[in-house]
């Protein structure tokens, strides 16, 4: 699936009340299917840092089972490898990860999205995504509002820093923070789309908030 997201699920499977991971997920996916999304317009990025390889790769390859179902693209966290055995469809990196041209010459199928934590960091992807051979499809700026799993990466942004990037060609997802409550917010600043965690992952209801979420994005999109 080489489109961005409009909805981005970043997993945590300590922020699911218990639940197992995988059937939240699911919950989210089932919501959002309800909601009228098309295929491609919900993606999950697997992101449990704490597992090790053996177990990363048993959980990839149960959530691309179920993102093949709802015809959702799945992304592993920093862990090529991993995304190339699971059959995800891209690999997420950070400022620490290997670098998208190195990913393009050892994973050339997978699609990249790009964390960001300043509109000029957005700029930079741009750029590479612009020059380069590879497949750099958005990036996720942020903290976007105060989060507490964001705080080591500074204040929030803001949604100023949304509309500043706005007019670069690569889509960029808002995260931080964001919440039912203002995700509209951050589509009408400029957001091709919205990252979440514990507004999903967390509520008591998973599959009603993306219900809702979902249909958030829709009415949001362009009519033309």
């Amino acid at each position: 699936m080489n489109r961005a997201p409009a909805l981005y699920v970043v997993t945590d499977r300590h922020a699911t009340s218990g639940r197992p991971l995988v059937e939240t997920v699911a919950r989210v996916l089932d919501g959002a299917a309800r909601a009228g999304v098309s295929p491609g317009t919900v993606a999950i990025q697997l992101r449990e840092k704490d597992l090790e390889a053996r177990a990363l790769l048993q959980m990839a390859r149960s959530l691309r089972t179920l993102t093949a179902r709802h015809g959702a693209a799945l992304y592993v966290n920093d862990r090529a490898d991993v995304a190339l055995a699971a059959g995800a469809d891209g690999v997420h990196l950070s400022g620490t990860s290997l670098s998208p041209s190195e990913i393009a010459v050892i994973a050339p199928t997978l699609s990249i999205a790009i964390s960001a934590h300043s509109p000029g960091d957005v700029a930079r992807a741009a750029a590479l995504a612009a020059t380069e051979n590879a497949k750099i499809r958005f990036a996720v700026l942020g903290p976007i509002f105060d989060t507490p799993s964001k705080r080591g990466y500074g204040a929030p942004l803001g949604l100023a820093a949304l509309a500043a990037v706005k007019a670069l060609a690569l889509p960029v997802l808002a995260i931080g923070g964001v919440s039912l409550g203002n995700s509209r917010e951050c589509l009408d600043a400029g957001a091709a789309g919205i990252a979440c965690i514990r507004a999903l992952l967390a509520e008591e209801n998973p599959e009603e908030i993306a219900f809702l979420v979902s249909r958030a994005i829709l009415e949001s999109a362009p009519t033309h």
